[in-house]
């Protein structure tokens, strides 16, 4: 097994109480993300809709790393909602709350309570870059094929 990245965090008033996020399983990329709605509030997302989810939650990131929020599959297959910018994007020097943008692509309302898990967190090395303006580029076997130029 590799060595844990370490991250802090810190609940915001409405996340206290909300499972602290891990790992289910040995092989697991992700962690849900729950969402810290109030104990007697709903979110219904209609056929079309989305929402900003909160997390109740804030991470410090090490330098070097991002946050991806992904859709759950499970949420995706059987009720049609994701996450609408997925990937979306927590930057290393980001301190803000973590919120969730899930939208329901399926034909029914869906009711979003707290403590429901709403999408998974994976954590990965971010590499940045410099661009180089050149007058030309070096030639490849594809070259400028676009859209579906390698095959179907």
């Amino acid at each position: 097994m590799t060595a844990r990245v370490q991250i802090g965090f810190i609940w915001l008033e409405h996340g206290r109480g909300l499972e602290v996020p891990r790992h289910e399983t040995a092989g697991a990329a992700g962690v849900d993300l729950l969402a810290a709605l109030g104990a007697s509030e709903v979110v219904t997302l209609a056929p079309g809709q989305r929402a900003l989810v909160p997390t109740g939650m804030a991470i410090a990131l090490p330098a070097g790393y991002e946050a991806q929020l992904r859709p759950r599959s499970g949420l995706a297959a059987r009720y049609g909602v994701t996450v609408l910018n997925a990937p979306g994007t927590i930057d290393a020097d980001y301190r803000g709350e973590i919120k969730v943008i899930l939208v329901n692509h399926g034909d029914a309302p869906f009711e979003i309570r707290r403590g429901e898990r709403i999408a998974q967190m994976v954590v990965a090395p971010v590499t940045q870059v410099a661009f180089a303006l050149r007058e030309t580029l070096d030639d490849t076997a594809r070259g400028a094929g676009g859209f579906g130029s390698t095959g179907r």
